[in-house]
Parts: C-alpha cells; structure tokens; sequence
C-alpha cells in the first residue's frame, strides 16, 4: 500500500533469527517519526532459522537525509542483528529494459501497463533480436533497438546489447525473449533479470514446453516467473499460475491459453520486484504480498 510515492520508503531485511528484531527496527523508525503502513515478516524456523521482514512507511516529518537514516539504521540496528538490509525510496523509479523476440503479448502487457500508471517504471528502451515489433513499441514512445543473434555472432550481440544499456538499467525482464543469455551476461545483473518460462516450472525445462505437455497429456499447464541465473530455467522462483487442460486441448489450444498466464505472471513478478517485495533466500524467494 503506497500511500503517497514521494513519501514512501521501503526496508527489506534478511538475517539469523532471535528475539528482539522487530521491536528494535520499529522503535529505531518511531525516534526517527516515521509511520508504518506494512509490514511482513516470516521466519523459516520456530527457533534458529533465518528471519525476513518488509516494512513500508511514510517520511513526511523525516528530518535526516536518505543516506543518513541509512547510516544510522545500519549502525544502530543492523549491525546489532548481523542484517542483510536494504533502504528503497518509491519516488526513484527503476529503470526497465525489455528484451523481446518476435511473441507480443508478454511485452504488450508490460507497456501496457506502464502506460496506465500501473507499474512505476521507466522504460529506457526495448531489444529484440528480430525487428517485428517496431512500430508497436515506438508506438508507446520507447525506444527500440533491433540487435540480430545467432550462434555464431552470440557474443558479438551480447556485447552490442551491453553496450545499449550503458547504465541506462537498473533490471531487465525478458517478455519471451528466445535466446539463452550467457553466464557472463547473467553475470552483470544478479537477481536482476526476470523471465518467463511458458511452462509450470520445473516440468518442461526448455524448447517448446506446450508440446511437451501436449506429449505427456497434461492435465495442468502453467507459467513461471523466475529470476535468470547461469543454470537454465533454474533460477529463483517469483511467480506462478495454472489452467486446467483436457484431452480435446491441442497444441494451439495450450499455447493459446498459456499466453494469457505468461501475461498475468509476469506482470505481477515485475510489479512485486519494482514495489521490493521479493527477499532471494539462496534459490528460493520470500514474497510478501
């Protein structure tokens, strides 16, 4: 619940669990007269596990600067609790880049969005190795980079890629991008690239996961958001959603439906990573929604 953008600020904290982590995160925010608007927590264990906690809150009367109340919680409380903390302000906008191939619907949504005032991003440009989907992105007034990739000029683009970002982005989402981005790449934006996958991970890892469940005749098919790591389609978990199918479902027919999940899932994944409401606990994620 953001009340007011320009006020809002958002504490994400991960850390060993023991008695006294919220009182002393609540009362170092009350001496600093803030007001609380949420907040979530979840431990992994009654006693010893790992403790996680999103707070949001409201800075009208805040008298120190950002860096300041950052300073001073990590000295006053984070040290304290051996916290891995992170301070966001929801008036700095994140910077989103989209990459894309030739499938529009994923993409569609995003800007959609965006264009609505639902998702609080910029959007500084689009890629996409094959040059159908033009006119519809200009058509949103954003930029649009046509950068060509084949086995052979792989690094060639990657590099092309990088350098168009430049520091123009601060996360990517891959709206049904169809080319497996190196280890390098993935390297330079940890935990900050989002896929979707058009299958109910981990069934159906891969090329052409509505004919494997088509194959197998599934009952079930599914969409995944995910975090990007090295290991295909192996990252950290953000979001999923499910149809029931039957045998009189063709391939066309799952692919159809699957469309409309790949858009919703990813959709709510950007969202709930622009609002940080997601902690990476090793290949798992905490979700506070």
């Amino acid at each position: 619940m953001t009340v007011d953008a320009d006020t809002t600020a958002r504490l994400l904290i991960a850390c060993p669990d023991r008695p006294g982590i919220v009182s002393a995160v609540t009362t170092f925010l009350y001496h600093h007269d803030v007001n609380v608007t949420e907040l979530d927590q979840h431990a992994t264990d009654p006693e010893g596990g790992r403790f996680f906690m999103r707070l949001e809150f409201q800075t009208p009367r805040l008298e120190l600067s950002r860096a300041a109340l950052g300073q001073a919680f990590g000295d006053v409380v984070g040290k304290r609790f051996d916290m891995d903390w992170q301070l966001h302000f929801a008036a700095d906008k994140p910077r989103m880049a989209i990459f894309v191939s030739k499938h529009d619907h994923a993409l569609m949504e995003l800007l959609w969005r965006w264009q609505r005032g639902e998702l609080r991003v910029d959007i500084p440009l689009v890629i996409s190795n094959h040059p159908d989907l033009r006119e519809a992105v200009e058509g949103f007034g954003v930029r649009f980079e046509h950068v060509p990739i084949d086995a052979a000029t792989h690094a060639q683009a990657e590099q092309q890629m990088l350098e168009l970002l430049g520091d123009q982005a601060d996360f990517i989402v891959l709206a049904r991008y169809m080319r497996i981005l190196s280890p390098e790449f993935v390297a330079r934006y940890p935990q900050r690239i989002i896929n979707i996958h058009h299958s109910f991970l981990p069934a159906f890892i891969g090329a052409d996961p509505y004919q494997q469940a088509y194959d197998r005749g599934v009952k079930l098919i599914g969409a995944t958001a995910h975090y990007v790591t090295s290991d295909l389609d192996q990252g950290p978990i953000i979001e999923q959603n499910t149809a029931r199918v039957s045998h009189r479902h063709e391939v066309p027919d799952l692919r159809a439906l699957g469309r409309d999940l790949e858009r919703q899932v990813l959709a709510r994944a950007v969202r709930w990573h622009v609002e940080h409401r997601i902690i990476v606990n090793g290949n798992k994620t905490i979700v506070f929604v």
